[in-house]
């Protein structure tokens, strides 16, 4: 079957669903690939945005966490494993993310979990932005109520209300704001430090011997893993770097060096600058010890007031910290908002073939954020993130291993990444199968269902058992469960000479608008082209290929 750009029918008259989707997508390609026609930035200025999302303050409360628990050494070695493991799987997901222009679920779709698989991935992923918006939401009242005296009830809320508008308008805006307030930012939070270690040499010391609360000094491996589960926990961050890289341009002889550049700094980069900061809130929370107590010392905005009060009149102390805090906060809600209201839209239109609006999913995100943060969240935080991490290991090491594994050494699953309707199986086992066993095994080993003495190493098993169950499940299946079709219907190349996604247009015939090559698939009962987003809201089925 063939279809060319101007097929169309007299019959098709768009629905509301489609004609509400094209409204809103358009803006900055929700749901679907990202065209590149659209993607105009440079990759500087695309790495720039994305890594204006991980401004946040999260970072200090939790190396202060492992610190003034386990002391110093195990925190750094536990932030320098997780670091590792997360660069290390975010690698292959920023490429194929930047390679081909889609975010995180769509390359999970076609990476192991098929097209209704991957749903159960997108709810972890929803879930780590509001867990993550609760977390910056209650640092920034935390700010609130010492710089102005809100009570933190009112600053959650404030919080949670003000990111609303910045969010609306997608990358667009987004790109701005996290170019403009970066400089500021990094000032902000890395003159304190330097002050410090300049002035006052002794900090360097007191840091470096504390030994935590529940330490003897020395390095002990439970420790060490204890720490690294909670860092782990960031690992699901690749999906909202790959919600700004999936704007990056084409690679191309002429831009290779700047492109791959661009995607290690802002892909798996962004861990680099996030063991720092966790660094940083260990040093800073030992130091507060020594100044205030422990009870503040987790909290940013009395790390930060601290380091202030040394190098800074005391009446531009607070209005310092409580910016600092304001501007990070605002950098990565804005990010969480947007990430989490993709991820809740994706699943929603997936299952019910509907497409509510993504603001509708904005404002339940952000209200599962709020319920988090009236609830305290804030006092059992390393409990959460720990629980979590299994939960965000298993998914990211099953699709990072899918890829660099099962796709480029066993080459048993698809090269190219596939995400639409009727192309894909609903629900592919190496994925789901690999993921589900992960997981579950770790989220039972981390309450102690398997002793004690294992329950330190329930990142580790997520990782391990993610690694290994993912290519046994490819081979066992031998890889039948990739593609339900492989043949869209359409006779145009889906990628350019350079291995890009074509830049060919075509109409969909269902909404009436052009679309990139990559976006299409020919249509069953009309012949013609539609897109992937009116594959997904067929309630019926009568565009959907049949399996071939």
């Amino acid at each position: 079957m063939s279809t060319t750009a101007s097929r169309r029918t007299t019959t098709d008259t768009p629905k509301a669903d489609s004609d509400q989707a094209v409204r809103e997508t358009l803006e900055d390609y929700t749901l679907r690939f990202a065209p590149r026609s659209y993607r105009r930035w440079t990759p500087m200025v695309v790495a720039t945005t994305a890594l204006g999302g991980i401004a946040y303050m999260a970072d200090f409360s939790i190396g202060a966490g492992i610190g003034l628990t386990h002391g110093t050494g195990n925190a750094l070695l536990a932030i320098a494993v997780a670091a590792v493991v997360i660069f290390v799987t975010g690698l292959p997901l920023a490429y194929y993310g930047a390679r081909y222009n889609i975010d995180l679920d769509l390359i999970t779709r076609g990476s192991g979990f098929g097209y209704y698989g991957s749903v159960l991935t997108s709810v972890i992923f929803a879930s780590f932005t509001f867990i993550f918006f609760a977390l910056e939401g209650s640092i920034m009242a935390q700010g609130l109520e010492l710089g102005l005296g809100l009570p933190l009830w009112l600053g959650y809320l404030v919080s949670t209300l003000m990111v609303i508008p910045l969010v609306i308008y997608g990358m667009k805006a987004l790109s701005k704001l996290q170019v403009w307030t970066t400089p500021v930012w990094l000032l902000l939070m890395v003159g304190p430090l330097v002050y410090l270690v300049a002035t006052d040499p002794g900090t360097v010391d007191r840091f470096l011997a504390y030994t935590g609360t529940d330490g003897d000094g020395g390095v002990n491996t439970a420790s060490v893993l204890l720490g690294a589960g909670v860092c782990l926990s960031l690992i699901a961050q690749i999906g909202e770097q790959i919600d700004y890289l999936r704007f990056m341009p084409p690679k191309t002889e002429a831009n290779k060096r700047g492109w791959w550049t661009a995607v290690v700094m802002a892909g798996p980069g962004w861990v680099v600058l996030g063991a720092l900061k966790q660094a940083i809130g260990v040093f800073l929370a030992v130091y507060i010890l020594a100044e205030v107590g422990p009870d503040v010392a987790p909290e940013p905005i009395q790390q930060f007031k601290g380091a202030f009060d040394a190098m800074l009149p005391s009446w531009l102390v607070l209005p310092l910290a409580v910016i600092l805090v304001v501007i990070s906060q605002i950098k990565i809600n804005v990010t969480n908002a947007y990430s989490g209201s993709l991820a809740w839209t994706n699943s929603f239109t997936r299952v019910t073939r509907h497409y509510p609006g993504r603001m509708v999913f904005v404002l339940v995100n952000l209200g599962f954020a709020l319920a988090l943060m009236e609830a305290d969240m804030f006092s059992f935080l390393n409990s959460i993130l720990s629980f979590y991490s299994n939960c965000a290991i298993a998914w990211v090491v099953t699709v990072a291993t899918d890829i660099g594994v099962n796709k480029y050494l066993l080459k048993l699953s698809p090269l190219t990444p596939e995400f639409r309707r009727g192309m894909l199986y609903a629900v592919n086992p190496v994925g789901v199968v690999s993921f589900v066993a992960a997981s579950g095994l770790s989220i039972a080993m981390y309450f102690h269902a398997l002793g004690d003495t294992l329950q330190p190493y329930s990142p580790v098993a997520a990782v391990v058992i993610a690694f290994v169950l993912t290519p046994v499940m490819a081979i066992v299946t031998k890889g039948r469960y990739y593609l339900r079709r492989a043949d869209d219907g359409i006779d145009t190349p889906a990628l350019d000479p350079d291995g890009n996604p074509s830049a060919v247009t075509l109409d969909c015939h269902v909404c009436h608008q052009s679309y990139e090559r990559p976006d299409l698939a020919a249509c069953i009962t009309h012949g013609a082209a539609v897109c992937s987003l009116c594959l997904s809201t067929d309630k019926v089925g009568d565009h959907v290929l049949p399996a071939g």
